[in-house]
């Protein structure tokens, strides 16, 4: 197991699959930018070189909507090593066709490979997202979903810097082109050797062949569970924005900021920034969201992008001071740093943004639909880029809009777009407010959960009761999501409600209040353990009054007699001191704790077999784990 994402980094279980990815995405780059390259050098008129610069993007989006699915079906069905050894050896001959078309300097033998690398792409697309959540622990998917986001945007800069430079002023970049494509490839597909086996999810899959029905039917699959669904919408829609501000960067570094023509190095100079800053991002969400699937980083993320897209426009929106500057020129000019500093951070907050979504994709869809899932996620993509496309184009051609005047709308549209997910899906909201708020005020260790937890399946949570903010805290330490049972006054908390129906918290009674309430509560308990959830009760039946655990009450035994699934105790230390806890509360006040950033401790034991665990057990459990810290 490992206790950073980098330490996955020294582990076959990631490395090879990780270095694949990274070849994939260079490579590819390396060749499209090299195909454009090419266009230019030998000589084609302007006319013609608008021909391939517009068709290029198009051949390559084609497979997507062609194959994904089939891709889908085939990802789910087969074992996924051995796709992935498929897929790298397809770009061996692909590339080879490729160095055929640059030897000879044949553009159209060139625009056939770049369908063909759509193809492969397409291909590999469900494998690369559905095999991490085989290889990884949940608490590890977001730091291994970082490292992937990082390691394929630098990837992409790389190849489209080196696709560029190989082509450029050398009389043989055509045939340098044609070496290292064909190495590349090589490269990849030997390193993919080294890949473990990754099982099939669903080997008794029949396959559809007929690509219509099948993308329609992969769509319906995305959108089965809400979260996932609104998941997936938020990542195709980081794609649209991507596609709007990436694409228009060239014309913006030569109209706004005053790169010389043809001269590419401030283009490369703010694709580098926002490439690096989407990198940055990626490998700070393991860390800022302490190894769980943190989606409260969404609204963060989507509050950054929003804000530096917006601000894009106020830092310049009229034409460049100076015209004809390389980057040196523009960097000492007035103003230029606020423009880079906006890329950067837009591209800091995208990584925020998007490694928590896919790291909720992968880890509520079930692992025998999560490839077809990927699958309709890769379809939407491929319509959202089309359509920021052809939107920009229109804004721009039809409307005559400037394209600061198109990052500002984009930034507005982000917070239109974000704003809807996050009223249809309040996890997400409540997930950053939680976020914030434990940070704020708590710093948390946690002790054992990575190991005591189990990553799968149904598993009672029980653990001593402090405070109001109990089950945030458990929340936040634990990287599965959690089905809280509370006290049904809290639960219809005014105000509070929402949080807690977002959360899928489950109101319980007891027997004198609302003995149906209290009846439902055991089967909705039941439901969820024999789903494969996680379920967390506090034994106690009420918050503490004197920093002491009070006796476990017998509904704990009344559970497992039923269902007896593994027990897990669990203890929360330092809680008594926070503002939420009944702390010298004689009249209901709240007492402000005595200092910010307190320390709070979880620790989790060793499970106990929920045939042999009895409320006394479990409850002198928690009290050892939990010793003199209240």
């Amino acid at each position: 197991m490992a206790h950073n994402q980098f330490e996955l980094l020294r582990q076959r279980r990631f490395l090879p699959f990780f270095l694949t990815a990274a070849l994939g995405a260079f490579n590819d780059n390396v060749f499209r930018n090299a195909m454009l390259g090419l266009v230019i050098v030998i000589g084609l008129s302007n006319e013609q070189v608008a021909l391939y610069a517009n068709l290029a993007p198009a051949l390559f989006i084609l497979p997507y909507f062609l194959f994904s699915a089939t891709a889908g079906q085939i990802a789910e069905k087969y074992e996924k090593s051995a796709l992935i050894r498929i897929t790298t050896a397809m770009e061996v001959a692909i590339m080879s066709v490729a160095a055929v078309g640059f030897w000879f300097a044949q553009p159209a033998i060139l625009l056939v490979v770049l369908f063909l690398t759509g193809l492969q792409s397409a291909l590999f697309g469900p494998v690369k997202y559905s095999i991490l959540p085989q290889v990884l622990r949940p608490e590890e998917l977001t730091g291994g979903n970082g490292l992937i986001e990082m390691v394929t945007s630098i990837s992409i800069l790389l190849g489209m810097i080196a696709g560029i430079l190989l082509l450029q002023g050398h009389e043989f970049g055509p045939r340098y082109a044609a070496f290292a494509v064909v190495a590349l490839a090589i490269t990849g597909h030997l390193v993919s050797r080294a890949i473990p086996r990754a099982e099939a999810a669903a080997p008794d899959l029949k396959i559809s062949w007929i690509p219509i029905k099948e993308s329609l039917s992969v769509l319906r699959l995305a959108r089965k569970q809400r979260a996932v669904r609104n998941a997936v919408l938020g990542i195709s829609w980081f794609w649209f924005v991507g596609t709007v501000l990436t694409a228009q960067l060239a014309n913006y570094s030569e109209v706004h900021l005053g790169a010389a023509e043809k001269q590419l190095t401030i283009y490369l100079l703010c694709l580098a920034l926002v490439s690096v800053g989407t990198g940055i991002g990626s490998l700070l969400c393991e860390k800022l969201s302490a190894r769980t699937v943190e989606i409260g980083l969404v609204p963060m993320g989507a509050l950054g992008m929003t804000i530096f897209c917006i601000d894009l426009y106020f830092a310049r929106s009229g034409l460049a001071p100076v015209a004809g500057i390389g980057a040196a020129e523009f960097i000492r000019q007035p103003g230029s740093f606020r423009i880079l500093a906006d890329l950067t951070l837009f591209g800091l907050f995208a990584g925020f943004y998007v490694v928590p979504l896919f790291a909720l994709v992968q880890s509520r869809t079930p692992r025998d639909e999560l490839s077809r899932v990927i699958a309709a996620l890769n379809i939407q993509n491929a319509l959202f880029i089309v359509a920021a496309a052809v939107l920009s184009l229109v804004l721009q051609r039809a409307l005559g809009w400037s394209i600061p005047q198109l990052y500002l709308a984009t930034g507005i549209a982000t917070a239109i777009v974000t704003g809807i997910i996050f009223m249809l899906v309040p996890e997400f909201l409540m997930r950053f407010l939680a976020w914030m708020y434990v940070r704020l005020m708590y710093r948390v260790t946690i002790v054992g959960v990575e190991d005591k937890v189990p990553d799968e399946g149904p598993a009672l949570l029980v653990c001593n009761h402090v405070s109001y903010m109990d089950a945030l805290i458990l929340s936040g330490a634990i990287p599965r999501p959690i089905r809280f049972v509370m006290y049904y006054k809290i639960f219809k908390t005014p105000g509070a409600g929402w949080i807690f129906k977002a959360a899928r918290a489950i109101p319980i009674a007891g027997t004198r209040e609302d003995p149906l309430l209290m009846e439902k509560a055991f089967e909705e308990v039941d439901a969820a353990l024999a789903a494969g959830e996680l379920v967390c009760i506090f034994p106690e039946g009420a918050l503490t009054r004197d920093g002491e655990i009070a006796p476990f009450k017998s509904g704990v035994e009344r559970i497992l007699a039923r269902r007896p699934v593994p027990v897990v105790p669990m203890a929360l230390k330092g809680m008594w001191l926070s503002m939420w806890s009944k702390r010298d509360s004689r009249m209901g006040r709240l007492r402000l704790p005595r200092r910010l950033r307190a320390h709070v401790e979880v620790e989790a034991g060793p499970a106990i077999a929920g045939s042999e665990a009895t409320a006394e057990m479990l409850e002198a459990k928690v009290r050892a784990m939990r010793g003199d810290q209240a």
